[in-house]
């Protein structure tokens, strides 16, 4: 086999592998209040999966992707491009370890973290300390701390929102009534930002269509259409319920509105996390064509993003459990109405991250709505054990990673160079 097909091959692997360990960890973890909630079936979870997460990874991540590849070491120093390929596979594999060691532990991981730990740890044992962008590390881990704290502020405002306007009412069932095809449109102004935006872009027809409070009001109008479909399948409510039966009610309003939302934060981590589980495949690539067969170099990232979307859907299906246990059940108990506001919380946040650049860890983010949605109800609904070997992962991520990165890239040219 000739030598440049071999590094392709070893390297998607290596991608490959990466990608699974995001499933089993961080999409889980995205997936985890949908499906703790019981908001969403797990057979309906799958479905959701599998089209927005292809579907964010073919449309979306362009920014994130770029300030991986290009902002935290400067890959133009090294003028030895073999030596570029073994740091791309010690950092792949770096990640990829870290994913799987913290699907074991049920821990919900964080592929950014991982990839920029082991980007820290190899440019610095390499390099030395003054070869990393100090600036743009000390901004991704400022983002890592106030992006969790600002939704899970924004999560417990939501939610005791929701107390005061709906569940603590005498009847809920009528309040959610009242309250659910405006949120519809809410949301589906919230799915246009996340998706339909994103999609345009990637189809060069952003530009040409300036009205975008048009596209954002047909986007709100079909998820309100859709709301009323899906309103018209439950059972009329013809005298008023008993508490239970209200509570029964009100949950299953906010569980369609939790499927919106599911679409949406699935759609936002294929855009964000499948292109940085594949960008030291694409990097090796671009070295080994030197740009010279650019159709190439495009055919090879395309089936990268659909074989990374596949190993993620694969990583989920095969290893997330603990995970999705975790984040679903194991920091406080959630419902539908509990899950719908951190998820969108959440996906606000994202929205502002990601249109600015900053490769904001998604997996944090969530835990941090989860949390919010937590104290609302009071300290005493946490499970504080749960929180602190969370947070204590997250601390550890970064190091970890990049002791891992160097035992890898010393391995390897050991072996190879």
């Amino acid at each position: 086999m000739d030598h440049t097909i071999l590094i392709i091959v070893v390297s998607g692997l290596i991608a490959i592998a990466t990608a699974w360990g995001v499933g089993s960890a961080d999409l889980a973890n995205i997936l985890s209040t949908s499906i703790g909630s019981k908001a969403i079936k797990v057979s309906t979870a799958i479905v959701i999966a599998i089209i927005f997460e292809f579907s964010g990874a073919f449309f979306g991540g362009g920014h994130v992707s770029h300030t991986l590849q290009n902002d935290i070491i400067n890959l133009a120093m090294i003028h030895d491009q073999q030596l570029i390929i073994y740091a791309m596979f010690s950092i792949s594999l770096a990640g990829a370890s870290w994913m799987i060691i913290a699907s074991a532990f049920g821990l919900p991981a964080s592929i950014t973290n991982s990839i920029v730990g082991a980007l820290v740890g190899f440019g610095w044992s390499v390099f030395g300390a003054s070869a990393i962008n100090w600036s743009k590390i000390l901004h991704i881990i400022l983002s890592w701390v106030i992006s969790p704290i600002i939704c899970a502020f924004l999560s417990y405002l939501l939610f005791v929102t929701i107390q005061r306007l709906i569940l603590i009412r005498p009847h809920p069932e009528r309040y959610v009534k009242k309250y659910f095809y405006p949120s519809c449109f809410i949301v589906g102004l919230i799915l246009a930002q996340m998706m339909v935006f994103k999609i345009l872009t990637a189809l060069h027809c952003n530009d040409y269509l300036p009205h975008k409070l048009i596209i954002l009001s047909l986007t709100g109008l079909l998820c309100l259409f859709i709301g009323f479909l899906l309103n018209c399948t439950q059972k009329k409510i013809t005298a008023p319920l008993d508490r239970h039966l209200a509570f029964a009610y009100v949950e299953k309003k906010f569980s369609i509105l939790m499927a919106f939302t599911a679409c949406a934060m699935v759609f936002a981590h294929g855009s964000n996390d499948v292109p940085i589980s594949v960008a030291p495949f694409s990097i090796i690539v671009k070295i080994l064509y030197h740009e010279s067969n650019q159709h190439f170099i495009h055919q090879l990232s395309i089936y990268s993003l659909a074989f990374g979307g596949l190993s993620v859907i694969l990583g989920l299906l095969m290893y997330g459990r603990k995970v999705i246990q975790t984040v679903g059940s194991g920091i406080t108990t959630l419902t539908p109405s509990r899950a719908f506001s951190a998820t969108i919380a959440t996906a606000c946040v994202v929205i502002f991250s990601t249109s600015t650049g900053i490769p904001i860890s998604v997996t944090q983010t969530l835990v941090g709505g989860v949390l919010g949605v937590g104290l609302a109800r009071g300290l005493g609904a946490l499970n504080l054990t749960v929180i602190r070997n969370i947070f204590l992962s997250w601390c550890v991520t970064i190091p970890a990673t990049s002791l891992l990165s160097i035992v890898y890239f010393y391995l390897i040219k050991y072996i190879f160079y």
